[in-house]
């Protein structure tokens, strides 16, 4: 309960016009405590869930050997959003309490010998699948948040990162074209998520042929999409909304005209007939990614409101939809279960981030 109340007196509240609307803002004391749940996991190595294919008994290694940057928070791609997080709450809250200790974090594990190593796993035997496409996609973002941060420490971090995001970005070009069919599931593969944060890479560093290729992909999966089953959502497990993640991709694939017309035909019920997921144990790992789920819904829902603008008749709705969502799950992100605070925070940032 104390994390509860501290995470609350971190996010100032604000009314918003008759209807009383929440207008979540992250504070230096709130991006604090969102912070204190990745530095206590980006150095904790176990428990642990490897994705990890043995060529042989020499490769029976503990965690933090095979990964020496991203051993922690429980697996790779939860470590990897975990600093990305780190790096997002620096980069906005330079004030924040825990800023150095922040830096010394990122000075440790973004050092260039252990992404030496990182890489060096990539290119051995039976490691094409690893983490494809989720923990791509971070990496990538990771890579992308401090690459446009203009910041020395940031800068540095960087550049000893940027063999990793290269060797990912080549896979990703090589896989793209080869995945005859998009993945829509709500969980980690789910291609319309993987796409959308590989676009934010691509645009940084200005990789127009990589930009291309998403784009084109996202518009042959995706384009000619007609009535999304968003009565079928959630699943059980999902911690993404496969609708909603697909909408939210399109919306910066389509220009805006064209993006209302697709977005009527694919969800023609929105803002309606959603509800924010129902968490019925936290300590289960599998159930408490409906937290996530409800997270992720808010960032979609409150991306498709800004694409649509401002006079579309749809996007208050969403706003408010979204919102419904947030406050869901945000009080819950520091439950004292380590099954959601390996990685919660790192949807709430993103959500409180891209909110408008």
């Amino acid at each position: 309960m104390r994390w509860v109340r501290g995470i609350l007196m971190g996010l100032v509240v604000m009314a918003a016009g008759r209807a009383q609307e929440a207008d979540l803002v992250l504070t230096d004391a709130g991006a604090d405590r969102f912070a204190a749940l990745a530095l206590a996991c980006v150095r904790r190595e176990y428990p642990n869930k490897l994705d990890h294919v043995m060529n042989g008994a020499g490769e029976v290694q503990a965690p933090k050997a095979l990964h020496p940057a991203f051993y922690g928070c429980f697996d790779w791609h939860s470590s990897v959003h975990g600093h990305w997080m780190l790096v997002k709450l620096l980069r906005d809250h330079p004030g924040m309490a825990r800023a150095a200790e922040i830096r010394a974090v990122l000075d440790e594990n973004l050092s260039p010998d252990r992404i030496a190593v990182e890489v060096a796993y990539l290119g051995q035997a039976n490691r094409r699948s690893f983490e494809r496409t989720y923990g791509w996609a971070w990496l990538l973002k990771l890579s992308a948040e401090l690459r446009s941060w203009n910041d020395p420490a940031a800068a540095g971090w960087a550049r000893a990162l940027q063999p990793l995001a290269d060797e990912l970005a080549a896979q990703f070009k090589t896989f793209l074209p080869k995945q005859t069919y998009p993945i829509r599931t709500g969980v980690h593969p789910n291609t319309a998520f993987g796409l959308d944060l590989a676009l934010d890479y691509a645009r940084s560093v200005q990789d127009g042929p990589f930009e291309a290729l998403i784009l084109e992909r996202a518009r042959t999966w995706f384009g000619r999409d007609r009535r999304g089953p968003l009565a079928w959502e959630p699943g059980g497990e999902d911690f993404l909304s496969p609708c909603l993640e697909e909408a939210a991709l399109m919306s910066r694939v389509l220009p805006r005209p064209a993006f209302r017309r697709w977005l009527a035909g694919f969800l023609p019920g929105l803002p309606g007939g959603l509800a924010p997921a129902v968490v019925s144990d936290r300590t289960d790992p599998k159930i408490v990614h409906l937290d996530g789920l409800n997270l992720s819904r808010a960032r979609a829902l409150h991306r498709l409101a800004t694409a649509l603008g401002p006079a579309d008749p749809r996007s208050a709705g969403l706003d408010r939809l979204a919102d419904r969502h947030a406050r869901a799950s945000l009080p819950h992100l520091a439950s004292g279960n380590y099954e959601g605070e390996h990685w919660l925070a790192t949807f709430a940032v993103r959500m409180l981030s891209e909110r408008r």
